[in-house]
């Protein structure tokens, strides 16, 4: 589906694993190759020495599945070796050779995701992607982020999923981008509406928890009957421990099937044992994640994300903020910044971008960050691990450069947009985690540093903003410079909640 694809350079590769990271369709992965699963390759499928701590014996290789590539460019463009370790290539010159080396890599060697922390940028990418091959545009802003965060939590993810582009790409009749891993696990998906996304995803979460606490029940019965043995009774006692616990209740669950599979015909506890084993799946603590953009985020579903929020619950919003509705075609949204134009908005937003972040932090209770990948990705990587980790409601924003912006680099430049966005002082970086708080901490972290680029400059790399100087070159000027006005008041004010005293 491209004309030109990524072609690895071996001897120019630092193995960062930062192009698989971007990747908008998943299709750059990293491997680890033992030499068995080298022996078995074809010729072509060449390696280097894998470097880092635990990987003595292994082969690297970055494959690419050239089919599957859009052609964006976005992985040659942020790669950071001094020579560049990905090319694009006409596709013709890849696909003979490609095909065959993918389909190996895929079939024949195992992900090795347990040798690196996963919650680090490059340990992230040697777990499986249960997000691959989207019809989204080519160099998306959307879906890099939500493929890493099924790398981390997909194999026990429920996603509840706005309409709008995410839920476009995610599952366009009669497939799903979602997929399965080897043991047949993966994420649960489901579109609702448009407008009541954060409901549904509660009403997930509210029925999750009911199985569960049910399942905790028959626990807390069994424990209590003396046909049971004391090493079934310790398993039990541990999953009790560890439910909320997302790592350590896959283990711990796992545990508790085999030994419950043992006692199931104990006629003193066999409705007990049954009615757990009958609900096994939800044995494993729930990752739910409720995702859209931000047009259901900052309007047409604001009320109800608002809600559930303020719920206190132990959910996971994730917003794509486009800054217009990009499904719809780009009309302007609470999201949308001053000067900036769009359906809606032919003579610029008059009026200051609706600040969704600042408002959750108010309840004090929420955890909130505002991430741009392109720009910082370990503080991307921190967010969704801490807000994953934070037993309440969390609220993460992320920066996305959409084909509505005109970005007059393209969209093969999407991910050194977002570097500039951050920059010039368009889109800030900070985290706001309740949890400082009982340390007697500040829980806002200020990730962004002063601008040290130009904010007009920035304006003035996307048509939505030329457009208007364009047309009416007072009007721009006047709204440019309120732009950056309302830019700076908003960097100002995460200074001042920086310099609380707690």
């Amino acid at each position: 589906i491209a004309v030109n694809v990524p072609e690895w350079q071996k001897e120019n590769c630092i193995q960062c694993n930062q192009c698989a990271f971007v990747c908008p369709h998943a299709v750059i992965r990293p491997f680890l190759v033992n030499e068995a699963e080298k022996s078995a390759a074809p010729d072509t499928f060449e390696t280097i020495k894998a470097t880092g701590k635990g990987f003595e014996g292994l082969e690297y290789r970055i494959q690419i599945s050239s089919l599957d590539c859009t052609g964006c460019g976005n992985c040659a463009d942020i790669c950071p070796a001094k020579q560049k370790a990905l090319v694009m290539k006409p596709i013709a010159s890849q696909t003979e050779i490609q095909i065959p080396n993918w389909e190996h890599a895929i079939k024949n060697i195992g992900i090795k995701d347990n040798l690196m922390d996963k919650k680090t940028l490059k340990g992230s990418q040697f777990a499986f992607p249960y997000l691959e091959f989207s019809g989204a545009c080519a160099g998306c802003g959307e879906t890099p982020y939500a493929k890493v965060i099924t790398q981390l939590f997909g194999d026990r993810m429920m996603i509840a999923n706005a309409t709008g582009c995410s839920s476009i790409w995610g599952a366009s009749a009669p497939s799903t981008v979602y997929c399965q891993d080897a043991d047949g696990k993966g994420p649960s998906w489901a579109n609702s509406l448009f407008e009541d996304n954060a409901e549904y995803g509660y009403g997930m979460t509210m029925g999750v928890n009911q199985i569960r606490s049910s399942i905790k029940d028959k626990m807390n019965t069994l424990l209590g009957k003396d046909c049971l043995d004391e090493t079934v009774k310790e398993t039990l006692k541990t999953w009790l421990q560890t439910m909320d616990d997302g790592d350590n209740s896959k283990e711990s669950s796992a545990k508790v099937v085999e030994a419950l599979q043992s006692v199931k015909s104990c006629e003193g506890c066999e409705t007990e044992v049954k009615d757990i084993l009958d609900k096994k799946d939800y044995l494993v603590k729930k990752s739910v994640w409720i995702v859209g953009g931000d047009g259901w985020a900052y309007d047409i579903g604001y009320g109800g994300l608002d809600h559930v929020l303020a719920s206190g619950e132990d959910v996971n919003v994730l917003v794509f903020d486009t800054e217009v509705y990009s499904n719809t075609g780009g009309q302007s949204s609470k999201a949308t910044p001053t000067a900036a134009t769009a359906k809606f908005a032919a003579a610029g937003k008059q009026v200051k971008k609706k600040d969704l972040g600042l408002i959750a932090t108010t309840y004090g209770y929420i955890y909130v960050a505002q991430v741009a990948m392109g720009s910082n990705k370990n503080q991307f990587m921190k967010a969704i691990v801490e807000a994953e980790s934070y037993k309440g409601p969390s609220l993460i924003i992320a920066y996305a450069p959409c084909i509505n912006h005109g970005i007059m680099e393209g969209m093969g430049r999407t991910q050194n947009q977002m570097k500039r966005a951050v920059d010039s002082g368009y889109w800030h970086l900070y985290r706001f985690d309740p949890r400082l708080k009982e340390e007697g901490k500040n829980p806002f972290v200020l990730d962004s540093k002063e601008p040290t680029e130009s904010f007009r400059d920035f304006l003035l790399s996307e048509v939505r903003y030329t457009t208007l100087q364009r047309q009416f070159p007072d009007v721009a000027e006047e709204l440019f410079v309120k732009a950056e006005k309302d830019a700076k008041e908003r960097y100002n004010s995460y200074k001042r909640m920086v310099e609380m005293k707690y």
